[in-house]
């Protein structure tokens, strides 16, 4: 038996897979037979031939990540998860610590964004006591002084 990398290493194995999930899906909570999909609609949806399709079956068959329910001449395949479960496991740690490092680049992205705008505040602040301390002295000493004075005492 040849083991799962290899078996889904191949594209049109993982392909086929991707459409046993979606009838799985598509099929979800209907019954005893959802799920399964026959050679020909496998056929009919990769637009494969039907000795491809077949000889591709037989490998995920052998490598249990497809069940096979024969009915006269007809084959109806499903999709197997449990094998699935060492791929998964190994690939885990890959994943989680790309999520671990994503997440860390993540928050020092928003800490760097809190940091320069707590900076923006403080310059707008800062150009905006300034700006305001400007017009006072321009006022100053633009306003005659009788005016300041009546403005002062009223």
């Amino acid at each position: 038996m040849a083991d799962i990398f290899d078996v889904v290493a191949d594209s049109t194995r993982r392909d086929i897979l991707a459409v046993l999930l979606d009838r799985e899906n598509a099929d979800a909570g209907r019954g005893e037979e959802a799920g399964e999909i026959s050679v020909g609609e496998i056929v009919a949806e990769l637009g494969l031939s039907q000795p491809t399709v077949s000889k591709h079956l037989k490998v995920l068959r052998e490598a249990g990540l497809v069940g096979v329910r024969e009915e006269g001449q007809h084959r109806f395949y499903h999709l197997v998860r449990e094998p699935l479960d060492a791929l998964e496991d190994w690939l885990i740690p890959f994943t989680s610590q790309t999520a671990a490092v994503d997440a860390a680049r993540l928050a020092d992205a928003e800490r760097a964004e809190a940091a320069l705008n707590e900076e923006q505040r403080a310059l707008a602040s800062a150009i905006g006591k300034a700006f305001a301390e400007t017009a006072h002295q321009v006022t100053t000493v633009v306003t005659p002084k009788k005016r300041r004075g009546s403005a002062a005492e009223g």
